[in-house]
């Protein structure tokens, strides 16, 4: 499926074949059809959708929060799936502000609500939230990079100093990251880079990561 996916980026189109394929992803697709319909975008597809979900921008901020209760409760039927203390707390945090970012899904539900049922480790609740990586250096497919883990301090969620880490791009599967160069900032993904992204963006994930870690961190 992923390289099904890498091949439609490659050519830089959009058909029902994409849309059949991102529609498996069980917790992906109703989060960009909630983001697209607030917005009032047809394509739940649209970069700007996408971005939403998984980087941040004004998108999300023109989401009520009546929309993301009724997203939890009914497209993803989290009320049915989680005990009735966790899905309160949900409740709660939308009340204060939570957004409906990839980063508040991974951070705040804990168990995964796609194909399986499995709570997160520490481990992979930073291995699945898009962290940004600043290159150090490429050396054909591997990339040494600087990025801050996510850590428990004092029995709460931080990012820790910067780390150096080695991770590899698959050059097989996609050209997107074939210009890659020292000094890029990249996002990265169960140890994947997925693209070079600008100050703007950088920004934006660092805000709404910071927000959904404060929330989690209400109820650890």
């Amino acid at each position: 499926m992923n390289e099904e996916v890498l091949a439609y980026m490659d050519a830089g189109v959009t058909d029902t074949g994409l849309t059949n394929i991102l529609s498996e992803f069980k917790t992906l697709h109703p989060y960009l059809e909630q983001i697209a319909h607030s917005n009032g975008i047809k394509n739940p597809y649209d970069n700007r959708v996408v971005e939403a979900y998984w980087l941040g921008n004004e998108l999300l901020d023109a989401i009520p929060a009546v929309s993301f209760y009724h997203h939890i409760k009914e497209n993803l039927q989290l009320k049915k799936k989680s005990p009735a203390k966790q899905f309160e707390r949900l409740k709660n945090k939308i009340r204060q502000g939570a957004l409906m970012h990839h980063s508040f899904h991974v951070l705040n539900v804990w168990r995964r609500t796609g194909n399986t049922g499995t709570e997160h480790t520490l481990d992979s609740l930073d291995k699945c939230r898009i962290s940004w990586a600043k290159v150090v250096s490429v050396v054909g497919p591997i990339l040494n990079i600087e990025r801050q883990p996510l850590i428990l301090e004092d029995g709460k969620l931080v990012l820790g100093p910067l780390k150096k880490e080695r991770i590899y791009r698959q050059l097989e599967a996609s050209t997107i990251l074939d210009n890659i160069k020292p000094k890029d900032i990249v996002t990265v993904h169960w140890d994947l880079p997925c693209e070079v992204i600008n100050l703007r963006q950088v920004a934006n994930l660092k805000k709404y990561t910071a927000l959904s870690i404060k929330l989690a961190n209400q109820t650890i």
